[in-house]
């Protein structure tokens, strides 16, 4: 639970930082369409680093693959 709560805050806080850094940089005055983007480039690269933790963080040797058990076919 410890986890998922840190992930969730630590996106929040890449959400907020990429936005800011955006605002900055982006040529004044913002219009609407100028502010959509920043929230779909700071969503986009939270998600990346959130999405980038998951799978540094996951002990499975195989991420993206779950092995499954063999069961025995019983002849028709």
């Amino acid at each position: 639970m410890q986890r998922a709560v840190a992930l969730g805050v630590a996106a929040v806080c890449i959400f907020a930082v990429v936005a800011l850094v955006m605002t900055k940089l982006m040529p004044q005055p913002l219009k609407d369409s100028d502010y959509m983007v920043i929230g779909s480039v700071a969503t986009l690269v939270a998600l990346l680093v959130a999405f980038m933790v998951v799978i540094s963080t996951n002990r499975s040797a195989n991420v993206f693959f779950k092995k499954r058990r063999r069961t025995s076919r019983k002849p028709d």
